[in-house]
């Protein structure tokens, strides 16, 4: 190995790297990643395709009729609520000690969601999921959670199986509320694809730019306390609200 001048005429030997020396370099444990991927995928069957969870009335309404508007709205209403509500909770999920605690988590989600529909819809997602889920896994705190649903003791929200199947098959943390943040911008855009006049690429270029706060927010989120977590959004509960009772739908929320 070639040994490096030092100043004042000593010399030390280099350090070995993974180049110099000709060895691979270790390689991170991802063996979680291969089931992330394959539940996160749209052949998954979560039936999420067939929820808009207000955005339809919310265009609607007009208030996102373009790329530009579908950008502020993303930036001013959805990541506001990841970070300060939806992130610190898929923590709390993931990391509860217990069924009850896990539980009394969903009950929370419950209160938070005022829309009926909305609810509904979450609990709807969350339950398909599991299902899904039970198909492929026999980990032991899936199958108890399913009973504590059906035994009325938790409604069963998305983001807690997200957050508790993340947890049983050993998927990070930090991978996990990454995965949810994208989502929650990526179903926005796709109903937004059937909702207004944009393409395929102004869907990219409004996720590209939206996920570039992924690492800041996803960071803040770490930072809420549970007494803290939480997000009062008024305009996406009365588009949640008026969707229930609109004439004609094209999604079921």
């Amino acid at each position: 190995m070639e040994s490096t001048p030092q100043p004042g005429g000593t010399r030390s030997r280099a350090l070995p790297n993974s180049e110099s020396s000709g060895a691979p370099a270790a390689s991170p444990n991802l063996s979680w990643l291969p089931f992330l991927l394959q539940t996160t995928d749209a052949l998954f069957p979560t039936g999420a395709y067939a929820h808009s969870l207000g955005f339809e009335e919310i265009v609607r309404l007009g208030l996102v009729t373009n790329e530009s508007t579908l950008q502020d709205f993303l930036h001013q209403q959805i990541i506001p609520a990841q970070q300060h509500h939806e992130l610190p909770y898929l923590r709390f999920a993931y990391t509860a000690n217990t069924l009850e605690e896990r539980c009394a988590i969903d009950r929370e989600i419950s209160a938070w969601k005022v829309a009926r529909e909305t609810r509904e819809a979450s609990a709807q997602l969350g339950g398909r999921r599991l299902r899904a889920l039970r198909t492929i896994s026999t980990a032991r705190q899936l199958a108890e959670f399913d009973e504590a649903i059906q035994q009325g003791q938790a409604a069963g929200h998305h983001l807690v199986v997200c957050a508790l199947q993340a947890h049983v098959e050993g998927i990070p943390l930090l991978a996990a509320l990454a995965t949810w943040f994208y989502q929650s911008l990526a179903a926005i855009c796709a109903a937004a694809m059937k909702l207004i006049r944009i393409g395929q690429d102004g869907c990219q270029r409004v996720l590209r730019t939206a996920g570039q706060n992924a690492e800041t927010v996803i960071q803040t989120s770490l930072t809420v306390s549970r007494e803290d977590a939480g997000w009062f959004n008024p305009l996406l509960e009365i588009a949640g609200m008026r969707h229930e009772r609109a004439h004609e739908r094209l999604f079921i929320s």
